[in-house]
Formats: C-alpha cells, sequence, structure tokens
C-alpha cells in the first residue's frame, strides 16, 4: 500500500477517537448549557469535570468489533448483514459491551441484538417492517460505519456496499441513508479536498428524499452566513429533536455533522469545535467529523492548532467478548485496516510488525511520562517526528534520579468506572518475554518493568534488570494472576545525562511458557471484585471469586464463557481443576476469539467432549465415554498445537481431534445451564 494512504487511514483512525474524547463530556448536553458552562469548546474539557479523557465509548468500541467481520470471514469483497449480524453476537455481551443498554423498543441497537439473539437474521434485525417507523432512524448507523470507509480508499461504490449491510443490522431507511453518505465521502476524501465535491458525490448514494431536502436546505443557509450558530439556531428551528420522534434521531445530528464539516474550512480544530458546541450527540457526531476532515487534510492538520494528539496518546479502548484486544491504539487498529484494505484490493500483506513499533509521525502507541514513576522523574517528554521511534527526552539523570515511560497493556483504575461498562483482559502475562529494541546513549543504561494490581488493589512494581545493551529481553515472573496494568522502560545513568534515548521497537507474541493462578484468591467475603478478578472477561451470568477455590461461574443458559488472554495465544495448553455443580455441561475453552468462537473440552453427562463453536454451529469435534463424568471434582486439561487438539480428564486420555478453524486465541472456562468451580487455572505454551 502507499504510504500516503496508509497514512490517511492512520489519521482517520485517530481523528475518530480524538472526535469522541473530545465531544464525550457533553455528550447529551444542549447546545444552551454548552454555550452557558464553557462558551465554545475549542479543547479537551474533561479536565473541568475532574474526567479522565481516554475512558470505554460505544462509538469506538462498536465501530473497531463490527469492524471485524471482514477479518473474522475472510475479507468478502461483498459483505452481507447475516455476517456482521453474527459479528455482533460473537462480540457482544449483553447488557455489558459496546452498546447503549436502553431497551427494547427504545435503543436502537438493543433491540436488533434482542432480534438476533432469538433467532431473527440481519437485515430483517433492523428493519422498519420488524420495528415501527422511528427505532430504526436513530444515530447508531452513521456512528459505527467508519471501518469499512477507511479500508476502501477511493472506493466509494464498496464502500456504500460494506456501509449499509452492516448498518442494516440495527437501522433502516433514512438512516442507512445518512450512514453511507458519510462514509463515502470518507472514501473518496483520501484524493479529493473539496468539501462541496465530496458532498455532491456522495448525495448520488442518497435516494431518501427527506434526506435530500434537509441537507439542501442546510447548504443553503451555510452559503449565507459565515456564523455557524445562526445557522445551528435553524438547525434546532426546523430540524431539532422535537421535529422527530424517539430518542436521538439521526437526522438532527447528521446536519451537525455537515454543519461542522461545512464550516469549518480546512481548520481540522474548527470542525470539532463546532460539533461538540453544538451539542446533542456530541461525541458521535465529532468522532464522524474527525474521522472525514483527518482523512481528507491528513495528518499534519491535526498538529496545527491544540495540542490534540499529546493528551490522547493513541490510546483506546474497544470494549468485546475479545477481552485483550480492547487494550488498543490508533497504530494497531490502523495496521488492522491497512491489512483488510490490501485483502479486498488483492495487495500484498504488509509483513509483520512489532506490537509497538511507532512507524507513523507523531505516534507514541500510548505511551506517556509514567504517572507512577518513583521519585524525581527524569523523563521530560516523548516525540516521533519521523515514525522512525520514540524519542524520550532525559534531563538530570544520574545516580538516584531515573526516568520512566509506561503504557496501558490492561485497564487504567479511573476507566473502571466508566458509564460503559470496562470489559477487558490483559495483554500482556507471567511467563511472556518482552523484547525491546532502544537506542541508548554512552553511559545510559535501561530497564523493563511491569506494573500490577495486587490483591488489595493497590498497584506494585515488578521490574528486569539493568543493561546497557539496546536489546532487552524480559520474561515477566510469575504473579499468580495478578494482572499486568502497565509496561515501562526506564532509564538510568551513574553520571549526569541530559539528552534523548530512543524506544525503537517492544514486542512479545506466543502463549505464556507458565502463567499460573492458585488457590483462594479473595480476601473478604466483603469485596467480591477486586481488581484481579477484572482480568476475566464473562459473559457467563454470574462471575466472582470463590471462597473456597478460586473462581466460580454460573450461567442459566448455555454458552456461559469466561476467557482471559489473548489473540497472541497460539499453541498451549489450559489446564484447571473443576468442581462440578448441577449443569449440562462444562469444562475448558481455548483459542477463543469472542464468546462464540472456540474450542472447548467438556463434560457432559458421562461423556468427555471436544468441541467447536463456530457462531450458531455446535460441533463435536470428539465424544468419548469417561468412567467418572460432569460430577464431584475433575482434573481436566485442553491442549492445542497446530490442528491437533487433545482432551484428558483426570490424567487419563478422554479424547483428539484435528481441527484449524482457530489457530489463536484466549482461554477459559464454560458452563451450560448451571455451575462450576475451579480450584487454579494453568497455562503452558507448546513447542
Amino acid at each position: 500500500m502507499d504510504r500516503a494512504i496508509a497514512d490517511k487511514i492512520y489519521a482517520g483512525v485517530l481523528g475518530k477517537i480524538i472526535g469522541v474524547y473530545h465531544g464525550r463530556p457533553v455528550e447529551g448536553w444542549s447546545y444552551e448549557r454548552i454555550m452557558e458552562t464553557f462558551g465554545e469548546i475549542d479543547y479537551f474539557v474533561n479536565g473541568k469535570m475532574n474526567l479522565p479523557i481516554m475512558l470505554p465509548d460505544d462509538d469506538i468500541s462498536g465501530t473497531f468489533a463490527f469492524f471485524r467481520a471482514l477479518e473474522d470471514n475472510g475479507y468478502p469483497k461483498v459483505l452481507e448483514p447475516q455476517t456482521v449480524g453474527k459479528t455482533w453476537l460473537n462480540y457482544i455481551i449483553e447488557e455489558k459491551t459496546i452498546l447503549w443498554w436502553g431497551g427494547l423498543g427504545r435503543s436502537t441497537e438493543h433491540t436488533a441484538y434482542l432480534h438476533l439473539k432469538n433467532g431473527i437474521e440481519a437485515p430483517l434485525t433492523g428493519s422498519h417492517q420488524l420495528n415501527g417507523p422511528w427505532i430504526p432512524a436513530q444515530i447508531g448507523a452513521q456512528i459505527f460505519m467508519d471501518g469499512f470507509a477507511l479500508a476502501s480508499p477511493n472506493d466509494p461504490d464498496r464502500t456504500a456496499q460494506m456501509v449499509r449491510a452492516a448498518a442494516s443490522v440495527s437501522h433502516d431507511g433514512i438512516a442507512l441513508d445518512a450512514a453511507v453518505l458519510l462514509g463515502s465521502m470518507e472514501a473518496m476524501a483520501f484524493s479529493e479536498r473539496s468539501v462541496d465535491k465530496l458532498l455532491d458525490a456522495g448525495l448520488k448514494y442518497v435516494s431518501d428524499k427527506h434526506l435530500l431536502g434537509v441537507i439542501a436546505a442546510l447548504r443553503n443557509q451555510c452559503a449565507k452566513t459565515d456564523d455557524w450558530h445562526q445557522v445551528r439556531a435553524w438547525i434546532a428551528a426546523n430540524h431539532g429533536y422535537d421535529h422527530y420522534d424517539g430518542p436521538c434521531h439521526m437526522v438532527p445530528n447528521h446536519l451537525i455533522v455537515l454543519l461542522s464539516f461545512l464550516m469549518a474550512g480546512d481548520d481540522f480544530g474548527r470542525s470539532l469545535k463546532i460539533a461538540t458546541t453544538a451539542g446533542w450527540d456530541t461525541d458521535c457526531n465529532a468522532g464522524n467529523v474527525g474521522c472525514l476532515n483527518a482523512i481528507r487534510l491528513g495528518l499534519p492538520a491535526l498538529d496545527k492548532g491544540p495540542d490534540l494528539r499529546g493528551p490522547v496518546s493513541d490510546f483506546m479502548y474497544v470494549v468485546t467478548a475479545d477481552g485483550a484486544a480492547g487494550i488498543t491504539d490508533a497504530v494497531q487498529q490502523a495496521r488492522g485496516i491497512i491489512t483488510a484494505a490490501n485483502a479486498l484490493n488483492d495487495e500484498p500483506a504488509n509483513g509483520i510488525q512489532p506490537r509497538y513499533g511507532f512507524e507513523f509521525t507523531g505516534s507514541s502507541q500510548g505511551f506517556a511520562l509514567c504517572p507512577r514513576h518513583e521519585g524525581r522523574q527524569a523523563a521530560l517528554g516523548l516525540s516521533n517526528v519521523d515514525g522512525d521511534g520514540l524519542k524520550v527526552d532525559l534531563k538530570g539523570l544520574s545516580l538516584g534520579v531515573t526516568g520512566s515511560v509506561s503504557t496501558p497493556v490492561f485497564v487504567e483504575p479511573f476507566a473502571a468506572s466508566s458509564s460503559f461498562a470496562m470489559v477487558a483482559s490483559p495483554t500482556l502475562y507471567p511467563g511472556q518475554t518482552v523484547t525491546a529494541k532502544l537506542d541508548l546513549p554512552q553511559g545510559v543504561t535501561a530497564r523493563l518493568y511491569g506494573l500490577i494490581y495486587d490483591r488489595d488493589d493497590a498497584i506494585q512494581r515488578i521490574e528486569g534488570e539493568w543493561s546497557e545493551s539496546t536489546e532487552l529481553s524480559w520474561t515477566v515472573p510469575s504473579t499468580n494472576g495478578l494482572p499486568l496494568y502497565r509496561l515501562g522502560v526506564e532509564f538510568g545513568s551513574d553520571t549526569r545525562f541530559d539528552g534523548q534515548a530512543s524506544i525503537r521497537s517492544i514486542d512479545w507474541s506466543g502463549a505464556p511458557t507458565a502463567y499460573d493462578i492458585d488457590g483462594m484468591l479473595v480476601k473478604s467475603i466483603w469485596n467480591l471484585t477486586p481488581f484481579w478478578t477484572r482480568a476475566w472477561v464473562s459473559s457467563a451470568k454470574h462471575f466472582a471469586p470463590d471462597f473456597k477455590y478460586t473462581l466460580c461461574f454460573s450461567h442459566p443458559f448455555e454458552n456461559g464463557v469466561a476467557t482471559t488472554g489473548s489473540r497472541d495465544w497460539d499453541d498451549y495448553s489450559v489446564e484447571s481443576s473443576l468442581d462440578y455443580s448441577i449443569n449440562d455441561g462444562a469444562g475448558l475453552v481455548a483459542r477463543s476469539r469472542g464468546h462464540r468462537r472456540y474450542y472447548a473440552g467438556m463434560l457432559k453427562g458421562d461423556e468427555a467432549l471436544i468441541v467447536k463453536r463456530y457462531d450458531d454451529e455446535v460441533i463435536v469435534l470428539s465424544r468419548q465415554k469417561v468412567a467418572i463424568g460432569a460430577v464431584g471434582k475433575r482434573d481436566l486439561k485442553l491442549s492445542l498445537n497446530g490442528k491437533s487438539i487433545a482432551f484428558m480428564v483426570d490424567g487419563v486420555a478422554a479424547g483428539e481431534a484435528s481441527d484449524d478453524s482457530f489457530t489463536s486465541g484466549s482461554a477459559g472456562f464454560i458452563v451450560e445451564k448451571g455451575t462450576i468451580v475451579a480450584d487454579g487455572f494453568h497455562i503452558r505454551a507448546l513447542a
């Protein structure tokens, strides 16, 4: 792929998340309240409201989670609504992830999800036929479409098809046309900068007469004045929320997006200011504007005016049932979109890149001066001028004074209390080996370190050895299941040093050589949600630490799954002692990619089963009678090495199978219509 296109894909991802963070603190506020409280919002106002900038948000999670419908299904050149519907079911955990859970008949997406859950297929799930006149006309269709546009640079036809298919899972009619309009404009913005030309070309994909009429009227209003406030007043008077049925209708917000686009010129910051200050669904609107204008204007536009990139530092949460994939950043998401674009265009795939490669100008991938640095901080700033590594400015480095930078590998403490459920797993685990390539001036040493949440939810530190080498390697030591929260690089020197060191790359991959959780970790019956339990992503209805063993899972229906680990985990064994209560089958899960795509080794009655779940299909790969089935305490072990799958019960072989549907993924437990208690959890990488 041409580097200029790749840069614009990264810019679009970054513009999306910056816009969402810009608008999020005042989401749902009226224009009048915003103006009275802040005036025009030129910059992030989270600090004035005692809020962090980076929090889980449905507009980010949905955009990048639903886009996985392409990767998970072999990058089809024509996207079917049913495919996206299955992606919803795989990654959404009911009442927890991605959506506004506003209720059947109130929230468009919640309504569509319940239809999918009950066996209705898309696009009927989002149709006027099933959901009436106004539910399918809410804003979500245009919120979640950006990934498909970014994967189709200069191909508005393919964008229009994919956006319409994806959005039809939950929307219909005018909302689909609005989403297609914005998506096609984003696709064309890779080579066209003219606002009017983009809008004219995008309107060719719109057939809804009401939408065409209100856009024409809006353009007429914008042509009459340079004052966007006057146009915003016209929108409120003629097309505000009170003119449409139901909550969060698409039309008022769509007009705010186009107002911001039409009246900000080539000023990226001004376009966000208008979208946020104008009120209503501010994070959605600023996110759409940010993505579109970042593609159109390119990365340099994001570095003009106030520093919008620095506080964001590329970082985002994508909250889904695929836990560790939720701790991510704009570079990693851009890589995934570039891979999709190459596949869709029959172009060669990019080579494998280190997790942290900093290859885009200005990228930092979540790295910042470590907020938990101990003592005087000698690191003063970070920069990435040319996409060739992260430069760390150091001043006063000397004996007793170090400098450290770090990035999240799990949930930040403040994110756990977000209004959207924070569901994730760490990306880094004990038993994995981290490698780093550095540029170190003479006399400067470095070491890798991690911060963990302990049993009391306090932050503790683990660290590697100091080294003068420019290539560091550190195997994360055992923590007995306590999760890593940040990964950092610390710089030191025996003599005074002022200057720069550089981080070229940081990487790890594969399953842990040994990851163990043993015994009872809960310390009090009055605290059943210690932070270490957040390392588990559970779609089982009840999940908690156990008072006798380690963890307890209970689910009244089929497919209650709880997992930890990441997509890096490939060939490994998972082992645990399970104490069976009433159930209709329970056991171990491996290579999970969401909670409806995985392998499982289960005991059901007096049979040992190796099962593959692939969306709606549950395929038994092996079935074998066992002497003692799903009663009492049983030792289970499930091993996966390449295509080979082996299941053992109480140390005795209980089934073998061969399958290559899933090559890697997280591990955990499954219980159906009952309860299991787990005594310990053990992962071993297999050669």
